[in-house]
């Protein structure tokens, strides 16, 4: 992926980062054995925290932060690690996908950092991470319309595909063999980023029998 995070973005908020993995896989159901990890860090997790401590989690914190001063509502527009944890505090559980989607969730709420995956085939030219424009929307996850103005979203060729509250249909991780790029979101800048990378490609290997990983940092 080619891939740059815009001056303007980084002029707004200085620690927004990406942490960047890409791979081959066969998307398809999960094994038992990783539902069987998917649960178990869910369970764990709904033991370990309250409500109130998921905000406060570092990465979720700062991520907080920095939608707030680009102008987006965090409690509107939670980003995806939180609005998981929440689901996991509740005890209301988390939809299983396929093996792809639960690895990239298991380590998003493992970590708190939001996470995307995306099928290259789909994305078009240069990626450029940059603070959406007021009001754009774009077909979301299970969603007709999902407003992402103002928060920082991936955009290509063909416009905004992706970004730390709600991916587009566009891209979405579907099965079948799959070039796939996964991205963690950062804003609070790169410390902390490669060690979840790894744990990130361990468990695609472990879990997906994903070869070779190529992993970087764009910050």
């Amino acid at each position: 992926m080619d891939i740059s995070i815009a001056s303007s973005l980084k002029k707004m908020w200085s620690q927004a980062a990406l942490g960047i993995l890409e791979y081959e896989a066969d998307v398809v159901k999960s094994s038992d054995e990783l539902l069987d990890a998917f649960e178990g860090a869910i369970e764990k997790l709904s033991d370990e925290y309250c409500m109130d401590d998921i905000a406060k989690l570092p990465h979720i914190e700062a991520t907080r932060k920095a939608y707030k001063t680009l102008g987006k509502n965090p409690s509107e527009y939670r980003n995806a690690a939180e609005a998981m944890l929440r689901r996991v505090v509740k005890s209301s559980g988390l939809y299983h996908i396929n093996n792809i989607v639960e690895v990239n969730n298991l380590i998003s709420i493992s970590s708190g950092y939001s996470i995307g995956s995306y099928d290259l085939d789909e994305v078009k030219g240069h990626v450029v991470y940059d603070r959406a424009e007021e009001d754009l929307h774009y077909a979301g996850i299970g969603k007709s319309s999902v407003n992402i103005g103002f928060i920082p979203t991936l955009h290509d060729d063909e416009g905004a595909f992706g970004n730390a509250t709600s991916d587009s249909q566009r891209a979405m991780i579907k099965e079948g063999h799959r070039r796939i790029a996964s991205i963690l979101y950062s804003f609070d800048g790169t410390e902390g980023l490669t060690e979840w990378m790894d744990e990130f490609e361990a468990d695609l290997k472990k879990y997906c029998g994903v070869g070779e990983v190529t992993k970087s940092i764009v910050e």
